[in-house]
């Protein structure tokens, strides 16, 4: 539908560009006349016509005659040279052109851009896929390619399978240990489980490497708010409220904030 809807605005915008140049033609722009260019000429000629009457090699006659015609033609404006119609047919080809373009620019960038897997081509080479089969194999087959680790172990999170993703996040650890992705993801899923220590050990490894990344904060906090650690958890909610307002989780922190806070007796 959205693809549908693309096309039809592309046609409804080439045909408000091109009628109005198939009802008047409308001419390619043109530059204007140099008239010094005239001027600069029909001076050295003239130069030259005072030279030769000077030199006698040209009779009185010929002489006045050829310099009333130079005086006129450098200083009388000529007519502007007639302007070729633009042309419509390559507008039109031109307009159709870029809209097909547009249109396959659209339809299969989102499917090819992504994560690549290292030393693969730009286009993105991490499958988009929960085919948790399709996955595992791939992962059995490239072990030390961290993407389709990290590919495998959010499949295994979208599956309910927290265990296997913990032990895929582990193993993603044990070849990259300060590996963003696979803290804040352990962090999270620790933390869903009621593992609050651990939440908070992930959450500060990411912390003190990125000190405003909004997912470690997130865990963190909330890791302490299940604690009953109020006050710990309104310091950390400050920063991520900071730097976190277009977080997927911001809305909740917030009334947990609030809640906090009250609890807190602030």
């Amino acid at each position: 539908m959205s693809v549908a809807l693309f096309v039809a605005l592309v046609v409804a915008g080439m045909a408000a560009v091109i009628a109005p140049l198939a009802r008047r033609p409308i001419a390619w722009p043109a530059d204007p006349p140099d008239d010094r260019d005239d001027v600069a000429r029909a001076v050295s000629s003239l130069r030259d016509l005072e030279f030769a009457r000077a030199a006698g090699t040209i009779a009185a006659v010929d002489y006045a005659r050829l310099r009333a015609t130079l005086e006129r033609d450098a200083f009388a404006r000529r007519s502007d040279e007639p302007r070729s119609a633009a042309p419509v047919r390559t507008l039109l080809a031109a307009a159709l052109i870029a809209g097909v373009i547009a249109v396959v620019a659209a339809v299969t960038l989102p499917r090819s851009a992504g994560d690549r897997a290292p030393g693969e081509t730009i286009t993105g080479t991490v499958p988009r896929t929960i085919d948790l089969a399709s996955l595992e194999a791939r992962a059995r087959a490239l072990p030390n390619d961290i993407p389709t680790q990290l590919a495998l172990a959010e499949a295994y999170v979208q599956a309910s399978r927290p265990a296997d993703a913990i032990a895929r996040y582990q193993a993603v650890l044990g070849r990259d240990p300060t590996n963003i992705s696979a803290l804040d993801g352990l962090a999270l899923i620790l933390v869903a489980s009621g593992s609050n220590d651990g939440a908070i050990t992930a959450a500060d490894k990411v912390l003190a490497l990125r000190p405003r990344d909004s997912d470690a904060l997130f865990v963190k906090g909330l890791a302490l708010y299940n604690k009953k650690d109020w006050n710990g958890a309104l310091d950390v909610w400050t920063v991520y409220l900071d730097v976190g307002q277009f977080h997927s989780a911001s809305d909740m922190v917030r009334a947990l904030y609030a809640d906090a806070k009250a609890k807190a007796g602030g």
